[in-house]
């Protein structure tokens, strides 16, 4: 009789997930992530107008107000937009050079889930899930699976 193989004993406890729907969650974690935010489309050299459409269709104004006081509240979809940057700058920079990791958002890729056009475009006109197949196609790569 053959048995199952028992899982081997870990002491791995992941951390808990953060509750982006707490008001306190988001304005503890925020400022540091707007300030990645602006420093990561600056590296990048994003147009503001891009940068705001990659943050979700934020207005001028609230842009501009985060640019000098980057202390303020995000929504939760911002939030989650800006933890995809974070993620794709940081695997393109363990792919690649600092030069080409900082231009390749804003070169035409002719990757089939590009079509020629660029990541950034991609990720405006994609919304969530575009963020999403560009994080997972660079860790993909990273990881060579």
């Amino acid at each position: 009789m053959s048995h199952a193989p028992e899982y081997p004993v870990t002491e791995y406890q992941p951390a808990p997930a953060i509750d982006l729907s707490d008001p306190n969650e988001r304005r503890r974690i925020g400022s540091g992530a707007v300030r990645a935010f602006l420093n990561i489309v600056q590296a990048w050299n994003v147009r503001d107008e891009t940068a705001r459409l990659l943050l979700g269709g934020m207005s001028n104004g609230t842009y501009y107000a985060m640019k000098r006081a980057p202390d303020r509240l995000l929504r939760q979809d911002s939030l989650t937009r800006v933890s995809y940057i974070i993620g794709i700058y940081q695997a393109l920079h363990a792919l690649y050079g600092d030069a080409l990791a900082n231009r390749w958002p804003l070169m035409p890729n002719e990757n089939a889930i590009f079509g020629g056009g660029t990541p950034i475009d991609f990720m405006v006109k994609g919304g969530m899930p575009a963020f999403q197949t560009v994080r997972c196609l660079l860790d993909s790569r990273r990881t060579g699976t």
